[in-house]
């Protein structure tokens, strides 16, 4: 039977710690988290861009946001200590490569002993019943043959960035057999793929690369035009999240990892393809030129098998290839159009969940 994440019924009331939700997909977590009834509060550093979704989608009402640095352990240990949480949600990292090259040790600091620091605090938390720490598909060591990683496959991480959500897993694994398990307490993490989306206004992304170029009206640039990725729509991505949070509250059965990614099905579009779409979604033409230096090295190839996922949640993508083009254009169109950012961004949560209802109807029911 497959396990409804989106159930208003499990999240109704639930205290729900949420780290990093002044990022975008953070930010898109909140807001749903809070539209299902959870009572949430977030853990993360003020946003890092101007704009920003935290900001436009005013992220910040109906939760309690504290913003702290992970870094920071006593900070850290006031923030739990206050939220009391049931359930945790770990987001929070330094997500980009190119700045790991740039500023290594404060990208371990971030995403390694950050993970230490909070799942240290939650040791002391009564309540506690289920962690998912969020780390990525670039955990797993890859030499580039162009198969898809399952979750039994090796760690590794060529780059700082990967590297570092590597350690992630190994510290997450070992918290968890040294001093959850015993309690009762389940500790998982989840592996998601490269995430779009409206509301994306990091640097060294693609779509608010492409964003940022067409509001200029120049071509976009792209470092790696036909580098290929596991592109999924963050609404997708969280409800996979959503789904095996309340998995580990309610069966001891799952396991400790899960892929979250495009079906195997699929055809990963390139860079050059997901820029060609999302520009012409925008209505600005094909128009991109290659980076005069590509920068440090990332890698050409890179794919995630989610099929255990699928079979022991019974998870599925509602926005699929070129849906999550249309969705997330349609987020920066009403962007340029000066609308209220805030009811755009519940609009297509509500959206996406009656697509879900729709596909988890029982049959027979009109």
């Amino acid at each position: 039977m497959a396990i409804d994440g989106l159930d208003k019924t499990f999240w109704r009331g639930r205290r729900v710690l949420l780290t990093g939700h002044t990022g975008f997909k953070g930010s898109w977590a909140a807001l749903w988290l809070s539209a299902l009834g959870a009572e949430v509060t977030g853990l993360s550093i003020a946003p890092e861009t101007e704009p920003n979704l935290f900001t436009l989608a005013s992220v910040e009402s109906g939760i309690a946001s504290r913003i702290a640095d992970l870094r920071d352990r006593e900070a850290v240990d006031a923030v739990v200590r206050d939220a009391d949480p049931e359930i945790v949600l770990h987001m929070a990292a330094q997500p980009l490569v190119r700045r790991s090259y740039a500023e290594p040790v404060e990208n371990f600091a971030t995403n390694v002993m950050g993970t230490v620091h909070l799942l240290d605090a939650l040791r002391n938390v009564e309540a506690l019943k289920t962690v998912l720490v969020v780390t990525t598909d670039k955990v797993y060591e890859n030499a580039e043959h162009g198969v898809a990683f399952r979750e039994s496959d090796p760690l590794g991480g060529h780059d700082p960035y990967a590297a570092s959500k590597a350690a992630a897993e190994i510290v997450t694994s070992s918290y968890a057999r040294s001093f959850f398990d015993e309690k009762g307490v389940r500790v998982a993490t989840a592996r998601g793929g490269n995430v779009i989306g409206g509301g994306d206004f990091s640097c060294d992304r693609i779509v608010p690369d492409i964003w940022r170029a067409v509001r200029a009206g120049e071509p976009v640039i792209l470092r790696n035009p036909g580098a290929s990725r596991p592109w999924q729509h963050a609404l997708d991505c969280l409800s996979g999240y959503f789904s095996f949070m309340r998995g580990l509250d309610e069966r001891a059965d799952l396991p400790s990892a899960l892929n979250f990614g495009p079906p195997r099905d699929s055809t990963p579009l390139t860079v050059a393809e997901l820029a060609a779409a999302v520009q012409s979604a925008l209505g600005h033409g094909e128009k991109w030129r290659p980076a005069n230096d590509a920068g440090p090295r990332e890698m050409t190839t890179l794919d995630i098998d989610s099929s255990l996922a699928r079979a022991v949640l019974g998870w599925r993508d509602r926005l699929p290839g070129h849906l999550s083009v249309e969705w997330l254009s349609e987020w920066y169109r009403a962007l340029n159009a000066g609308r209220d950012m805030r009811a755009v961004t519940l609009a297509q949560i509500a959206a996406y969940e009656e697509l879900h209802r729709a596909a988890v109807k029982p049959a027979g029911v009109a």
